[in-house]
């Protein structure tokens, strides 16, 4: 199998150009795709097409960092909305600094809100799926991600209310 390998890299590299659209990420698509290849050479079965698996590893590679890109992007968008101060850009410092905040004060929220805020907002999931992993209705699962939603907001803005009064 890995002899054969070098005579499929010029179509892995025509398919990874057509989904990357520039060489270099292409390059280093098919790079990747190898190394996982190669790694994962023991759970080759010979009778197995070696070109639909490569092609396969080579596409569940691409799509794989895709949705990472997609979770951090938007995960990125959701602290940058929460944090968003009047159109005032803020430094890297700044952002870091208040990624950890938004961090801290989702470690406020109940368990449920944060599950729900976590595989909505950093996971990418859609409603269905995080309903499914929470086994909760699709309502109930919505109802605590604008609960969570809410109260980050409130905690952000300095106006969360008190839970405990002040005895003085």
């Amino acid at each position: 199998m890995l002899n054969e390998l070098s005579n499929h890299i010029e179509g892995l590299q025509r398919y990874a150009y057509v989904l990357c659209r520039n060489h270099h990420d292409a390059d280093d698509l098919v790079q990747e795709t190898l190394v996982k290849a190669i790694s994962a050479a023991h759970t080759y079965k010979p009778e197995k097409n070696l070109r639909v698996w490569l092609f396969a590893i080579l596409h569940n590679t691409f799509i794989s960092s895709k949705r990472k890109l997609a979770r951090r992007t938007r995960a990125a968008a959701f602290l940058d909305g929460l944090s968003e101060q009047d159109g005032e850009v803020q430094t890297q410092q700044e952002q870091n600094v208040e990624a950890r905040h938004t961090v801290r004060m989702m470690a406020r929220l109940t368990p449920d809100q944060q599950a729900a805020l976590s595989l909505i907002a950093l996971e990418d999931m859609s409603y269905e799926e995080a309903a499914g992993i929470l086994d909760v209705p699709v309502g109930t699962l919505m109802s605590r991600l604008a609960r969570g939603r809410d109260a980050l907001r409130k905690m952000m803005s300095g106006k969360e209310e008190s839970r405990f009064k002040v005895v003085r």
